[in-house]
């Protein structure tokens, strides 16, 4: 049965899955990009860009299997542009470029009225005016059988996961404190109750942790 997953979640370890001053220049907060420095060794993000080098090994490991069974993605608005003015807003269309590294269709939980973007490499962005459920419902349509895989931020991650419609998430803890910004675990009372963590590993630079539903 298709499943909703989080897969390679970043957060400190006081919690913080991006720090505050998100901006055009700097998507994960001042500074805040060294969450995802154990991500830029491996040999399989340095592919997926078009870079060479990159080491295997059980980061990389990680990585590779991320990508495994998505037919389809969600994230936030803020993931997918700056919440401040970015200058020509119409004209935004990512983070990422001609070629985001998605190919796949994703779905942008937001407010704003905004045309479908078709792009590169076989990524699609659907803008969702609906909410969370709406958009999880037209996600797994377009996976046709597949996994969804919601990227982010935190406060969709949170959304969801308040829900209950998480299946697994796999969370990445860096070993450094951000003190302050985007958390990942805020007002999630209950969630407890039914999710538990079925595995932790260590690396040399991050610790992964699957957590998952109970009764899966």
């Amino acid at each position: 049965m298709p499943k909703l997953v989080v897969r390679c979640f970043g957060i400190s370890l006081d919690g913080f899955s991006a720090a505050p001053g998100q901006s055009e220049k700097e998507p994960f907060g001042r500074d805040g990009l060294r969450l995802m420095n154990w991500v830029f060794e491996t040999k399989h993000f340095n592919v997926m860009v078009g870079t060479p080098g990159g080491v295997e090994g059980l980061d990389n490991d990680f990585m590779a299997k991320a990508d495994e069974n998505i037919g389809a993605g969600i994230m936030g608005r803020n993931m997918f542009g700056p919440p401040a003015d970015v200058g020509d807003k119409a004209a935004w269309k990512g983070w990422w470029g001609p070629n985001p590294p998605y190919h796949h269709p994703v779905f942008v939980l937001t407010h704003e009225k905004k045309a479908k973007l078709d792009m590169e490499g076989g990524t699609s962005f659907t803008f969702v005016n609906d909410g969370i459920e709406s958009a999880l419902k037209q996600a797994f349509a377009a996976a046709n059988g597949k996994d969804v895989r919601l990227a982010g931020g935190a406060a969709t991650v949170r959304q969801y996961w308040k829900a209950g419609l998480i299946d697994e998430l796999h969370l990445v803890q860096a070993p450094l404190l951000l003190g302050q910004g985007e958390r990942i675990f805020e007002g999630l009372g209950g969630v407890e109750s039914l999710y538990e963590c079925v595995q932790f590993t260590p690396s040399k630079a991050v610790s992964h942790l699957l957590i998952v539903r109970k009764g899966l």
